[in-house]
């Protein structure tokens, strides 16, 4: 078995050190390792945040550093002596790290930042962490013509709407990036700028059972392939998303004319030119919450209601006048029993059948005469 040692490593570079050319380019350089290397060519791998690797036959380097990447490894460079292949047989050296800092402080500035495209000027515009600072807005392109850099220009234009703050870019375009710095008493910020497309413009038509949703392109990407995510909720109920490109059929979504529709949407400009979103619309709105039809819902309380009442007056009158709706009829087995049993068919009859009351008779008196005596005549 065959052990490494110390004596088969490269030895690491020395020296290492950083300027700041301006606020977005840093300079890295570094001497060459103070052991001297006989019958070895080597060079220098530059590992910068975690994955970006290449290898350099010079001793500096001069790179793009924000300070929005500071707090992440994006700003973090690792440096290693290496052999060249098939011309050294000894193995690369240890790493060495170089902490980067800025020269003015650090200061969270702004949020949300994003520029909207448009014809020879861009419209961009951000969410102030605090609004009592007072902050400039300057910008760069990322251009090098013959080893002189562009100068920085002052954003105009600057304006305020209340939520968000902006300003205008002019010459700009999105082949090429460009970088921002934010200043203020507390420091300063520099990142990217994020590219946006103007939203392209939601139609909303009704189309028989269905709401037909079209888009205008704007005039900047018009050519583009665009995909779009549509999201939408009916009647507040759950959300449901759809993806589609305009190129296919109009998106049709079926419409209750009884409900409020709450749209959400957003683009994507793919394929032919540069994947570039859309900027962030608010929520469009067609139809209204109308109350539910309560036509089945009356006639299904209502009538029940309505037989319950007649049924409970129909017992009522039923019980009340039982007598006359319902009267009582003797038995006539019992009648003719009674007459069988006391032979006395009068009495029974007398008894069972109905008496008249008899009626007042004046009682008759009558005189005898004599025979001898005269006949009065009354008169």
């Amino acid at each position: 078995m065959a052990f490494s040692c110390e004596a088969d490593r490269l030895p690491p570079p020395t020296g290492l050190s950083y300027e700041w050319l301006d606020n977005f380019t840093i300079n890295i350089s570094w001497q060459k390792p103070i052991t001297k290397v006989d019958h070895c060519d080597i060079l220098y791998e530059v590992q910068q945040g975690e994955d970006m690797r290449f290898r350099t036959e010079s001793t500096n380097i001069t790179k793009t550093c924000m300070t929005e990447e500071l707090d992440s490894t994006g700003c973090k460079y690792t440096i290693r002596t290496v052999g060249k292949e098939l011309k050294c047989d000894r193995t690369e050296s240890e790493a060495v790290t170089i902490p980067i800092d800025t020269r003015v402080p650090r200061a969270e500035l702004v949020k949300d930042f994003k520029c909207v495209i448009y014809p020879r000027k861009m419209n961009c515009s951000w969410i102030p962490v605090n609004p009592s600072l007072n902050l400039t807005v300057h910008y760069r392109f990322n251009e090098v013509k013959e080893g002189y850099k562009l100068p920085l220009k002052s954003c105009e234009e600057l304006y305020s709407n209340g939520k968000r703050n902006g300003c205008y870019l002019k010459d700009a375009f999105t082949n090429q990036d460009i970088y921002m710095l934010v200043r203020s008493e507390a420091g300063q910020t520099t990142f990217k700028a994020f590219y946006v497309f103007p939203s392209p413009k939601m139609n909303i038509t009704e189309e028989g059972n269905h709401l037909k949703l079209t888009w205008t392109r704007p005039e900047h990407g018009k050519s583009c392939s665009w995909k779009y995510e549509v999201c939408y909720r009916e009647c507040n109920g759950p959300r449901e998303c759809r993806n589609f490109t305009a190129e296919e059929e109009p998106l049709l979504v079926p419409y209750n004319k009884r409900c409020l529709y709450e749209f959400e949407y957003k683009a994507t400009i793919s394929n032919y030119c540069s994947k570039i979103p859309s900027d962030s619309t608010e929520a469009l709105t067609y139809g209204t919450n109308a109350p539910p039809d309560g036509t089945l819902t009356v006639v299904a309380i209502v009538i029940p209601v309505i037989l319950c009442v007649c049924v409970i007056l129909s017992c009522y009158c039923f019980r009340r006048h039982r007598a006359i709706i319902c009267p009582v009829i003797p038995d006539p087995s019992a009648i003719f029993k009674e007459m069988i049993m006391n032979g006395n068919k009068e009495l029974k009859a007398k008894s069972n059948l109905y008496t008249p009351v008899p009626e007042p008779i004046e009682p008759c008196k009558v005189t005898l005469v004599p025979e001898n005596s005269v006949l009065q005549q009354n008169s």
